[in-house]
């Protein structure tokens, strides 16, 4: 049996928009969806008395919220088969394990408690960068969250790292029959002579060809297992990051890959990958790649 779709929840709007998406993408993919709700409240109301009450009033708080976003999603699509469940444990170590046995891990751009002036959850963020699985971070306007453009944008990485993002980008494509849009961007470097003057530009066809040749090289495989997926080849001058954001607007998802380092600290995400977890304006899906170091 495949493995399930996760979206962690925790009564926000943020992640009741998770939720939706999460609905459409398991019906797409023919797969279960599981609503996971992960907190550490049990372990603090232990301690304080419960006055005569039989349920902690924190435990139906969650209970209805769990089953607020069950039936939201039965709503939205009674097809898809759905399962709940509420963990006692800090809801980034409770992810972080269901991702072990998720076909991917969806999460809101920000959860309940967050403040709002910041661009990103924590947990959304620390789930992306250590998850073993791929995870899409539901972020956008709410006309970005409705797939109107028809069109998946992959940022092209290196190919002896990139191919799980192009296996899940490809597979996207072909479930949504959309079109995908593959970018590479490349900048031309400057040079310095010994006074410590710029010198020239290199010429800019030499680096945009070179772009094309990861392109070429990252796709060979997949077009071949999905003729049916129109693709198109784009190389694009400027940094990646601005690039893949600004085209973003166009998108009805973006997806990256992303190295997984073993033995690696701290979080595991290159700058592009952490600026369209923040600015993106369509969810953002990260593919783990893990290398050795």
């Amino acid at each position: 049996m495949a493995h399930p779709l996760v979206t962690g929840i925790d009564g926000s709007d943020e992640s009741l928009a998770a939720v939706d998406w999460a609905v459409d993408e398991a019906a797409r993919l023919g797969l279960r969806l599981r609503l996971v709700h992960a907190s550490c409240w049990e372990r603090y109301e232990r301690a304080v008395p419960s006055h005569g009450l039989s349920r902690p009033p924190e435990h139906v708080i969650v209970e209805n919220l769990v089953a607020c976003a069950a039936e939201r999603a039965a709503r939205r699509n009674p097809d898809v088969k759905v399962t709940t469940e509420i963990v006692t444990d800090d809801p980034v170590d409770a992810l972080l394990r269901e991702a072990d046995n998720a076909f991917a891990v969806v999460t809101g751009v920000r959860g309940r408690g967050e403040l709002t002036s910041l661009l990103l959850g924590s947990v959304s963020l620390t789930v992306a960068a250590w998850a073993r699985c791929p995870v899409i971070v539901v972020r956008g306007h709410k006309a970005g969250l409705a797939p109107s453009h028809e069109r998946i944008l992959l940022g092209a990485g290196e190919p002896a790292t990139g191919a799980e993002a192009v296996r899940f980008a490809f597979n996207e494509a072909e479930a949504r029959g959309c079109a995908l849009d593959v970018v590479r961007a490349w900048r031309r470097p400057r040079h310095e002579s010994p006074d410590g003057s710029a010198l020239a530009d290199e010429p800019a066809h030499r680096y945009e060809g070179q772009a094309s040749e990861v392109v070429d090289a990252l796709l060979r495989h997949a077009v071949a297992d999905h003729r049916g997926v129109q693709v198109r080849r784009v190389t694009v001058e400027g940094p990646a990051h601005s690039v893949l954001v600004r085209r973003s607007a166009a998108a009805d998802l973006v997806i990256v890959g992303a190295r997984r380092r073993h033995g690696h600290l701290g979080l595991q995400l290159g700058r592009v990958s952490h600026t369209l977890l923040h600015h993106a304006d369509c969810p953002v899906a990260v593919v783990p790649h893990t290398v050795s170091d």
